[in-house]
């Protein structure tokens, strides 16, 4: 039970911090250096906290949000993380011209 639960906490923090930065490196050309820092640390620090709050600190199943367990709470910060790096990368400057064409390269077989 115990090695099971560190890896879902694992792959919660993965999600709520990494995923959302690779999708959007991959599919947004929009997606700028501010906006995938903001999110990824907003992931991470709602993640952590939800977890550090049911596992560390006392919190009941009565307070759980919507009933997830704090394995399962990554997807929320995963589309948390999301929200926050495509707002923030609304309001900030787009990527720099070799950068757009650095990623274009990548996304270019060949």
């Amino acid at each position: 039970g115990f090695v099971a639960q560190v890896v879902a906490f694992a792959f919660g923090l993965a999600a709520s911090t990494f995923f959302p930065a690779i999708v959007l490196g991959i599919f947004s050309r929009r997606a700028n250096r501010e906006g995938v820092v903001a999110g990824m640390l907003v992931g991470l620090a709602f993640t952590s906290s939800y977890i550090v709050y049911f596992k560390f600190l006392g919190g009941t199943p009565e307070q759980l949000w919507w009933g997830i367990s704090p394995e399962g709470i990554g997807a929320v910060g995963m589309l948390i993380n999301f929200a926050v790096a495509i707002s923030i990368a609304a309001v900030t400057p787009p990527p720099p011209d070799d950068v757009v064409a650095l990623v274009e390269d990548l996304r270019t077989p060949g």
